[in-house]
């Protein structure tokens, strides 16, 4: 357990690692690319390395020296994998393997721990279905572990829905390139959850030289027979992680500017300093970072269907604002490593934090937080969030404080880093 110690932080800047999930998605474009590609600033992490082990598992050689990794794409020719294909709690890794475990040799089977059991995928199995590819839940009851029997892909259309989640979207559309016929994805049961993230998929392929056509969220069609194309490649610092820093400066009252964000970054999750901004903060932008200053809070309503990650963060600012901060359009993060929305509420009313939720949810009524042993549900985006409230209010404690792994493992060290020395 780690106690989180109240002190006054000066303006500073700090450096967050890359993206998450630019990460996964170039391991697997690497992967399936032909030739040796080079990742830059790549996360290595719980959750990534679970990626990078799987791939191994199908033959893809992969050398990790820092934040640089090395990748010899297979071509899409993977070999077969007789053991089970563990990916833990990382449901990232689940969605888009699982797409790519149709493209190898043989029959594979992808599973993880106790939570990842109980997280949906039948949308995507029941897609891969339609195209002839040979996958079930091994339970039956629409969750890992998964069973991927790889042959010819018979269809070159198929429907999917996205409404629990888009990496179900991102899994086809990163393995279409691959097979023979191309594929025609058609968007059903209305628009995808966290939309930024496909636009992230697409233009990561299009870095990579994959061609594909699409029609908003309805509609994608993608050339097959086309290969990903190698190279040396630099992963975006990851805003998800910078966004527990901007949140830091809005309950602190001071700036703090993250390095090596872009403005025009295609991660959704950049536009939670606009958040911030409509709660009285001031955001500061140039070419190679972004700012947050903090400023007397006041409650906004938010829509965050496509920046699911922030909803904890979100809640722990609007605990300090004056009113009550409505988050709306979250039904999915039920189905996150932990459900994140009675995590969150369960965590704010322990502080004296009035908060409750419904089915699609969220309202926060700010007040004066006070300090609380913190349950963090082995989820690494509870514990980033409530540590920052640690800063302003004594007695606070985070549980499990090593769930950091899973994403940001020098978290700890960057946080203790806002103190001055």
């Amino acid at each position: 357990m780690k106690e989180i110690k109240p002190k006054k932080i000066n303006d500073c800047r700090v450096t967050v690692p890359g993206s998450k999930s630019y990460t996964h998605r170039m391991l697997i474009a690497a992967a399936l690319a032909d030739g040796v590609s080079t990742l830059q600033n790549a996360l290595v992490s719980e959750d990534t390395q679970f990626t990078m082990d799987a791939l191994r598992q199908m033959g893809v050689q992969i050398e990790v020296n820092r934040a640089e990794v090395r990748v010899e794409g297979k071509a899409g020719r993977l070999e077969p994998c007789e053991a089970p294909i563990y990916l833990g709690n990382s449901g990232t890794s689940m969605r888009l393997l699982t797409g790519v475990a149709a493209l190898g040799t043989g029959t594979y089977t992808l599973t993880g721990n106790d939570r990842m059991q109980m997280r949906p995928i039948k949308d995507l199995l029941d897609a891969l279905q339609q195209m002839g590819i040979r996958v079930r839940s091994v339970k039956n009851n629409g969750c890992p572990p998964v069973e991927v029997t790889a042959e010819a892909i018979a269809a070159d259309r198929v429907d999917i829905n996205c409404r629990s989640s888009s990496q179900y979207l991102s899994a086809l559309l990163l393995m279409a390139p691959r097979t023979s016929q191309g594929l025609e994805i058609r968007v059903v049961g209305g628009p995808p959850v966290s939309r930024p993230y496909v636009d992230l998929t697409v233009a990561l392929m299009e870095t990579f030289g994959i061609r594909l056509e699409r029609r908003g969220y309805q509609k994608f069609k993608v050339p097959g027979g086309q290969f990903y194309r190698s190279g040396n490649y630099v992963v975006e610092t990851d805003c998800s992680q910078a966004a527990y820093f901007w949140g830091a400066a809005a309950i602190s009252g001071v700036e703090i500017k993250v390095l090596g964000i872009r403005p025009d970054s295609a991660q959704g999750d950049v536009r939670f300093v606009e958040l911030l901004q409509q709660m009285g903060c001031r955001v500061s932008r140039e070419s190679d970072c972004i700012g947050v200053a903090g400023g007397a809070l006041q409650a906004i309503e938010a829509d965050l269907s496509d920046m699911p990650d922030q909803v904890p963060t979100l809640a722990v600012v609007a605990a300090f604002a004056e009113g009550t901060t409505m988050i709306k359009n979250v039904a999915h993060l039920k189905s996150k490593e932990s459900d994140r929305l009675s995590a969150t509420v369960a965590e704010l009313n322990k502080m004296g934090i009035h908060a409750t939720c419904t089915a699609n949810t969220l309202a926060v009524k700010g007040g004066k937080p006070k300090g609380a042993v913190i349950d963090t549900y082995n989820d690494h985006r509870i514990a980033m969030s409530f540590a920052i409230a640690g800063l302003n209010v004594p007695g606070v404690c985070i549980r499990n404080e090593g769930c950091v792994e899973k994403s940001f493992p020098a978290f700890w060290q960057v946080f203790e880093g806002l103190y001055p020395s």
